[in-house]
């Protein structure tokens, strides 16, 4: 794609900074690889999945457009929330600044993972997601419900593509290609669609034993009197991550006069159904920007009975919340942007959790202590104070101003 205008797309409103950015290699390496079957492909057989900003989708129905005039029709999932707000405003600029673009912001439709998403698709372009699992519920999502002539042109950078990625990919389909690499990216060729019922799990590619992929999976944590669900990208999974089970520990100090409550950046659902459980009065809203953790979360609240009392929303930050509204927020935030360590992530909660919580409300948070996250919590929520800490992270509460 070598006309196409990649130096104007833009993260935002992602965290932004001089060493993240919108587009890389993999994305040029996955649109070459697949140009000839883009040329190829009619309106409504294109299917973008993981693409980070636009890239993927922008270049691919620039092609599709300027070959046809008509419409595209590409379909496209994006896990984060943050991503499909971006190729939105992506579309947005380009087909108001850019005359022969001028149709982008109508050339796709995002769709959730599914029959709809898939149905009679040819081409699917993939960003490789870094989680196995996550691979393993696309790839047969693809598998069961594309066309049987479909091709997947799934990329992603060396340091982030491992041998079991082939495997993952074996499971579900009978060809599996390895093209050479180029800019420290290399893209995987997937054919020949195997639309068994059955395939091997593929939450550790040492399993052996055949097991239908279902998704959500659920795992029943008896020491919590919990069953944690999970789609392939949620994070931990159907485990209960270290800094989680610590922040657990302090639920029976948090705002013990509080009626509601939010648990920012929910993941699976843990914290919002062990405080639900804590409190049968208490009324909870569950937040997350990733589609799989909100399904996740959702199927967590069902299995355990808390569908009423647990409200789960997808939504960047706390962006769909009024300012000052909450009296207590849970959050374990994440300290990575895809592969790099920044805190610019957690900063944008901290900055949306203080612009949410009510005077006097708790902001209750648990972070790898290295991360040193208390002044600015104090900077940008109030006053905070440690309430524990043991050998990898600590437990904060701040009180809003």
């Amino acid at each position: 794609m070598p006309d196409f205008p990649f130096e104007r797309l833009r993260r935002w409103p992602d965290v932004e900074a001089t060493n993240l950015f919108a587009v890389d290699a993999s994305d040029r390496l996955i649109l070459d690889e697949a140009a000839v079957l883009l040329d190829g492909a009619g309106p409504d057989e294109v299917v973008v999945l993981e693409d980070h900003y636009g890239a993927l989708t922008l270049a691919a129905a620039a092609q599709l457009g300027s070959r046809s005039g008509g419409n595209p029709g590409i379909r496209v999932y994006q896990d984060a929330l943050s991503g499909e707000h971006a190729l939105d405003r992506n579309a947005a600029d380009l087909a108001s600044t850019v005359p022969e673009l001028a149709g982008l912001a109508g050339a796709y439709r995002h769709v959730q993972v599914g029959a709809e998403l898939f149905a009679g698709a040819r081409l699917v372009l993939l960003q490789l997601p870094r989680s196995l699992a996550a691979l393993d519920e696309l790839a047969g999502a693809i598998a069961r419900h594309a066309a049987p002539e479909v091709t997947v042109v799934a990329g992603g950078r060396l340091k982030h593509m491992s041998l079991a990625m082939n495997e993952v990919l074996r499971r579900h389909f009978g060809e599996v290609q390895v093209t050479p690499a180029r800019q420290k990216s290399r893209v995987l060729l997937a054919t020949q669609p195997i639309r068994s019922e059955s395939a091997e799990s593929a939450e550790s590619v040492e399993l052996v034993e055949p097991a239908r992929s279902e998704w959500p999976r659920s795992v029943v944590h008896a020491d919590l009197g919990l069953t944690v669900c999970a789609h392939g990208a949620a994070f931990a999974g159907t485990t209960i991550d270290i800094g989680t089970r610590y922040l657990l520990e302090f639920l029976d100090r948090m705002k013990p006069d509080a009626a509601t409550a939010i648990d920012l950046g929910c993941g699976t659902g843990v914290l919002a159904a062990s405080l639900a459980r804590r409190r049968p009065g208490l009324q909870l809203l569950a937040t997350d920007q990733s589609a799989a953790a909100v399904a996740s979360a959702a199927a967590t609240m069902a299995a355990n009975g808390l569908a009423g009392q647990v409200r789960v929303l997808r939504d960047d930050a706390l962006g769909a919340q009024p300012d000052a509204s909450a009296e207590l927020i849970l959050l374990n935030p994440p300290f990575h942007i895809g592969s790099s360590v920044h805190a610019g992530i957690a900063l944008k909660l901290f900055e949306d959790a203080a612009r949410v919580l009510r005077p006097g409300g708790e902001l209750w948070t648990v972070w790898n202590t290295h991360l040193g996250y208390r002044p600015a919590l104090t900077r940008i929520v109030g006053p905070t104070h440690q309430v524990g800490r043991n050998t990898k992270f600590t437990v904060t509460v701040s009180t809003r101003r």
